[in-house]
């Protein structure tokens, strides 16, 4: 067991140890448990031998039996050499520590080429924590990299923890008794149950560690201060103020006690351990507190304290030892930098902010990062009326982020909208994830100015990218996610989430007592895209309630209208409270969604409020009709992506992985940094994915070209492959329809004067294909997002006006088809202007391809099909482009890891 060198190099020496062994550095891993705590997994090391011994030493007679089958008292030298010297490709075996002491071991011992005996041995302290499931899921990831698709482990009978361990992984477990032993057998390939497994733990274990810190029973405000105006003796005044109906203990080194309430030098001499630890200390005092609150028992922290990341190089490096230490220490950290978090729960009531005003309790969630936000955020939806029920500030995002907060709302009876409010994101693919599972059951709302460096804040952990603005929104449609532009647009949204239904359907009624509000708002609807099928209704100024009424209420019960837009200006002779009072009653009549204008208001509230079963509800208010049909608009897609079939994973058959492991492993054993394959080698790895490249040969000279065209089938096309002239509008670097040996010396003597003088005289003969529409099929590795696909029509709609659509892998079919159908040239593809439609299904299993070969390779930095000749009976792929380089760690890599 490796213990750290210093207060301040937290961790560093059990990860260089493990990094010593050879083992990847993508190995380790900081994982959530069951309970919510968090452990580390990393590769064992010879360092391990001590806490090896010290681990068996612990465990009771029956545990070491049941690994054992022997009653080993003590562990042998020959056997802790055996355990903790591998080679980490036959022999694999992986720690988990806590505090730097060894909780978990699992191994494996490779038995032939393809499988492997597997073991696991989970101390009796920390067993019902799940520490079996998460070593079973990276020795499993593990040995897929390392060509094994089988494990098996001799298991006794009484041994129910382990069977259960096996049996519920969701793999199909074979059993054999025989001599007393049964021996358990099984694929260790992702199935859909065994990621649907994995996922739904992670789920569970993320969440459960956020209602760890937003449901605390004591909580301890470390730098707790005397001083009246100081962070700290405001943020006392503010949780006092706000009816915390759990313990307090201020922490302070002087003073007897603070507003109140006893104080404590230390955490250490609190006399119930903690929930949650707030800190608000100089930034360089925290790594040492947090040590401490380790020791206690603190379950979470919560760092309000500034001074790291964003305030420069020494900043960066003091954040980084607080979240190893944090993570040694196996517990979940918001912020540091972080404004705080509120929990309107009757039964909590904490507000752990610095705003001493909040507002109401009421059923939005809401997410910030930087303070300034946070403050923006929370007097937003108190000017609207609008009450929250959780709220938090991530801050500089160490350890808990937006994609947490989301884990904890799926399941959150008491949130039925959740606003996002993101400057930075760390991990795009397991937002998309977790924000599908969530937009699945209520409104995701998001603010955000995207994903580039520029717009990340200082202090923010993420990666650079190379993908442009559309891939992030494609991301986000793809998760079922409402983008909005600001926070004015996202109360604008929640708070019709909030309080009306969810349209059916698009069809829009138009109802007011002003020919100009209701042209405008008939002009709002068609610039969306909604369907106006209802007025616009206009009314006399001097109209009567009773006429308000009548008109709404013929609006509402028009079969052909899915929501009513309702815009009026003060009227002349009726009363404001009469004409809310007779809308709020006929929408109330209806399960019809209603956005309203009443000039001088905004926000939901004021008279608006009704009551429908056992919901309350309220029509929602907007300053103009153009704030309300926006919303109006963006509600309407999200549920019409709600109610649509959301399709299937595609997994398209005939695919050989192994091939392209082998494929590449060459590449890069001869080149380290990469390349791009060769035409041949593109060839051989595509088509083990059943992606056919069509023959091309290189030629020199016009009697080469001949030969080349006479082993090919007639007739031809001569091209240049130089970058130059390469897929060009107008096809200034090809001749096609060569029908003969003449035309072909014809061609090649033409374009080689043409193209000599560029250096473009580099030519290929290829067989000539059947007219149709030339697109481009792309994949990318990016550094934050993992893999990429693209789709396109090829020439001026890609290269002039970047008509490229962009989805994220694992693709169903469904996002195949909203692939292909999000650029706008796709009309090409349906016979416009009487040319045959293309064969839209082979052209999707290409993508399908493609977007798998890219999912599971990340060694393809790049794959580009270009052109890809689409046409009536099919797809020919013309010409690849296929670059390898090492595998980029991704960001949401096959088995729990935390970021």
């Amino acid at each position: 067991m490796v213990e750290d060198s210093a207060p301040d190099d937290t961790g560093a020496l059990e990860r260089v140890s493990a990094k010593a062994t050879g083992a990847p550095v993508e190995w380790e891993a900081d994982v959530v448990l069951r309970d919510g705590t968090v452990a580390h997994v990393r590769p064992i090391s010879p360092d391990d031998a001590e806490g090896i011994q010290l681990f068996h030493s612990r465990q009771s007679p029956e545990s070491i039996y049941l690994r054992f089958f022997a009653p080993l008292r003590e562990l042998s030298q020959r056997d802790l050499y055996r355990f903790t010297h591998v080679d980490h490709h036959d022999r694999v075996a992986l720690v988990a520590t806590l505090d730097g002491e060894i909780i978990g071991i699992g191994r494996y011992d490779r038995i032939d080429p393809t499988s492997a005996e597997v073991a696991f041995n989970i101390s009796d302290h920390f067993q019902g924590k799940g520490i079996g499931s998460v070593m079973l899921e990276h020795l499993a990831a593990i040995a897929q990299e390392l060509g094994i698709t089988r494990f098996t482990a001799e298991v006794l009978p009484q041994n129910r923890k382990m069977l259960t361990v096996f049996k519920e992984a969701g793999y199909e477990v074979s059993h054999h008794f025989e001599d007393g032993v049964i021996e358990v057998s099984f694929d260790i390939l992702p199935t859909e149950r065994s990621k649907e497994v994995q996922l739904s733990r992670e789920h569970r274990a993320e969440a459960r560690s956020m209602r760890t810190i937003l449901f605390p029973e004591r909580v301890a405000i470390i730098g707790a201060s005397r001083r009246a105006h100081s962070i700290g003796a405001v943020l006392l005044s503010n949780i006092i103020a706000g009816g915390f109906r759990g313990e307090l203990y201020p922490i302070h080194p002087e003073a007897d006690e603070i507003q109140g309430l006893k104080t404590y030098p230390s955490i250490r001499d609190v006399p119930e351990p903690v929930d949650l630890a707030i800190l608000v200390i100089p930034a360089d005092q925290t790594v040492g507190v947090v040590k401490e609150c380790g020791k206690a028992g603190v379950k979470a922290l919560l760092v309000l304290s500034s001074g790291f990341a964003e305030a420069g190089e020494e900043g960066i490096k003091l954040q980084e030892k607080l979240r190893r230490r944090v993570r040694r220490a196996g517990m979940r950290v918001i912020g540091p930098n972080s404004f705080g978090l509120i929990n309107n729960d009757p039964e909590v009531q904490l507000n752990a902010t610095l705003a001493s005003v909040v507002p109401q309790r009421g059923r939005l969630g809401l997410f910030a990062q930087s303070g300034a936000l946070g403050v923006a955020v929370l007097a937003s939806a108190a000017r609207r009326g609008l009450g929250i029920s959780v709220f938090a500030s991530a801050g500089n995002r160490v350890d808990v982020s937006g994609n947490d907060l989301m884990q904890y709302w799926i399941d959150d009876q008491d949130t039925d909208t959740v606003g996002l409010y993101l400057e930075s994101m760390g991990n795009p693919r397991k937002f998309s994830r977790i924000a599908r599972q969530l937009a699945k059951v209520k409104p995701v709302i998001v603010v955000s100015s995207g994903v580039s460096s520029f717009a990340a804040p200082p202090g923010h952990r993420t990666r650079m990218t190379n993908v442009p603005p559309q891939a992030f929104d494609a991301l986000l449609r793809q998760a079922g996610v409402i983008r909005v532009e600001n926070v004015h647009q996202l109360f604008d949204v929640a708070q019709l989430t909030l309080h009306q239904p969810l349209p059916a359907g698009d069809r829009v009624a138009i109802v007011g007592n002003s020919d100009a509000l209701g042209a405008l708002s008939a002009s709002a609807c068609l610039s969306w895209g909604l369907k106006v099928t209802h007025g616009p209704v206009s009314l006399l100024p001097q109209a009567s309630a009773e006429e308000f009424a009548t008109a709404l209420d013929a609006a509402f019960a028009d079969p052909e209208v899915d929501s009513v837009v309702a815009a009026f200006i003060p009227p002349l002779v009726t009363q404001d409270e009469e004409v809310h009072t007779a809308v709020r009653e006929i929408v109330a009549k209806y399960e019809k969604p209603c956005v309203a204008t009443f000039l001088g208001m905004r926000g939901v509230g004021d008279g608006l409020s009704y009551v429908q079963g056992d919901v309350t509800r309220s029509v929602p208010s907007y300053a103009m009709p153009e704030d309300g049909i926006r919303a109006l608009n963006a509600v309407t897609r999200y549920a019409q992506w709600r109610s649509r079939d959301r399709g299937s994973a595609v997994s398209p058959v005939g695919i050989d992985r192994a091939k392209v492991e082998r494929l590449t492993e060459a590449v890069l054993a001869t080149h380290p940094e990469g390349r791009a394959l060769t035409r041949d080698e593109s060839r051989e790895l595509l088509a083990a994915y059943g992606i056919r490249l069509w023959p091309a040969i290189e030629v020199t000279g016009v009697e080469a070209a001949v030969r080349a065209a006479d082993t090919l089938t007639y007739p031809v096309i001569l091209k240049s492959t130089s970058p130059l002239v390469r897929h060009q509008p107008g096809l200034a670097g090809v001749r096609g329809d060569l029908v003969d040996a003449e035309s072909v010396r014809d061609a090649y003597t033409s374009l080689s004067s043409r193209l000599g003088p560029l250096g473009a005289d580099r030519f290929v003969v290829q067989r000539m294909a059947v007219p149709g529409v030339s697109c481009v099929v792309r994949a990318s590795e990016d550094p934050l997002f993992g893999p990429v696909v693209s789709f396109s029509v090829a020439g001026p709609p890609t290269e002039l006006l970047g008509d490229v659509a962009h989805r994220i892998p694992p693709l169903t079919d469904v996002d195949v088809t909203d692939l292909i159908d999000g650029v706008k040239a796709a009309p090409l593809l349906a016979g416009h202007r009487g040319a045959a439609p293309v064969h839209r299904a082979a052209l999707a299993d290409l993508i399908a391809r493609l977007s798998v070969l890219a999912d599971d390779h990340p060694e393809m930095a790049s794959v580009e099909l270009n052109p890809v000749n689409a046409w009536t009976g099919g797809v020919d792929v013309l010409g690849a482009d296929v670059v390898v380089r090492p595998a980029l760690v991704r960001k949401d890599p096959g088995r729990r890891r935390m970021t």
